[in-house]
């Protein structure tokens, strides 16, 4: 069956994103689920997530002609399909086999880039060999030095188009539910070599950049302060990010971060966002306030767990449904004309956790998804 094909029987298969959010649930295991959704001790930053972006309503305009929607964008330079990325997630190997490289061969295809996490499967040449398209590597330090440039070398001759550091995992934090269920494997794999993380600093950022001319991307940002610091730096792009809320518990929904990192970048650097993004509204919320893209993790992997390939490739199907319908019934033609005119504070109606995105998603465990 050629891949087409098999895209082709999987639009047919899933027409909403909620279908491949069960579907992923009933491929995986307990263990490998709670991984997914999971987050850090109490879960509250996993829910601060989906309470900011749902006290945002939109505030629509009439009477414009919009005939044509223009859904594309652009990320360091590169032209988009949709302005997404597919953010850094370890282990995708456990959703689907192929991992990493098979989550690339679908963003590739589908016109969005790449973040390649260090501690996910085939590894870095694999990967970027199976990704057509826009890529950056994503480094947990687990070295010295030495052992950091390495990677940028390996990077930049495997054709990746940009650097990242993870900046937010200083110290590895405590996931009750693979705690509970004494699943480490996960854990192990990402926190081997702690120390050298621990010890990344301005210093180490600086270094980085007098040594390598990949772009550099600073991932984990979430204060102006450190937003501003990162463009003295010279950083290409501010990721603003709270891990999905997998690390600080009791931390703030990255769309309440995104106004003031984007106020203190003030054009010096790009802005990408990611955390608990799972609509198209989600997407054109964090476009109006100023990113330059949207990450998204947690849903490609319902994708990739759900379908493999073609079920990431699904994922960012309905995902651009859903933006172009938004755009054209809130009176804009393109994305690049969102602002904050559109936006409005609203109270959600739906109490906040990892997957209230999908009011018709039904889990034979009410206890899934953080609730």
């Amino acid at each position: 069956m050629s891949e087409r094909a098999a895209l082709s029987e999987t639009s047919g298969e899933f027409l909403t994103l909620h279908e491949l959010v069960r579907t992923a649930k009933i491929n995986l295991s307990a263990n490998i689920w709670d991984y997914l959704v999971g987050g850090a001790d109490s879960e509250t930053t996993v829910k601060r997530n989906r309470q900011a972006l749902d006290s945002l309503a939109l505030r629509p305009r009439v009477l414009r002609d919009v005939s044509r929607i223009d859904c594309t964008g652009t990320l360091l330079g590169r032209a988009l399909r949709l302005p997404l990325l597919l953010a850094p997630v370890g282990s995708l190997e456990s959703f689907a086999p192929g991992g990493a490289a098979t989550a690339a061969t679908a963003a590739g295809a589908f016109g969005v880039p790449i973040m390649v996490s260090s501690v996910t499967e085939p590894g870095l040449e694999a990967t970027a060999r199976a990704a057509d398209g826009p890529k950056i590597f994503q480094l947990y330090v687990r070295g010295d030095d030495a052992w950091t440039d390495d990677f940028g070398r390996r990077a930049r001759d495997a054709g990746y188009d940009a650097f990242c550091f993870t900046v937010d995992t200083a110290v590895y934090s405590r996931r009750e539910r693979d705690i509970a269920k004494r699943f480490a494997k996960p854990w192990r794999q990402r926190a081997a070599g702690q120390f050298f993380q621990a010890g990344l600093s301005w210093d180490h950022v600086k270094r980085f950049k007098d040594k390598h001319d990949l772009p550099l991307i600073l991932k984990g940002i979430a204060t102006a302060e450190d937003a501003d610091l990162a463009c003295a730096h010279g950083v290409a792009a501010v990721y603003v990010s709270n891990h999905g809320g997998r690390q600080l518990d009791h931390g703030r929904g990255t769309l309440d971060i995104l106004p003031e990192v984007v106020q203190a970048v003030g054009g010096r650097a790009e802005v990408i966002v990611d955390g608990g993004f799972s609509r198209g509204t989600d997407v054109l919320k964090a476009m109006a306030l100023g990113a330059q893209a949207v990450a998204v993790g947690r849903l490609y992997c319902y994708g990739l767990a759900a379908a493999g390939e073609a079920g990431v490739m699904r994922v960012l199907e309905l995902l651009e449904t859903e933006i172009a319908t938004s755009l054209g019934l809130l009176g804009a033609t393109r994305i690049g004309a969102l602002d904050r005119s559109y936006l409005h504070p609203a109270t959600p109606v739906t109490a906040p956790h990892v997957l209230s995105a999908f009011p018709l998603l039904d889990l034979a465990d009410e206890d899934d998804g953080g609730r």
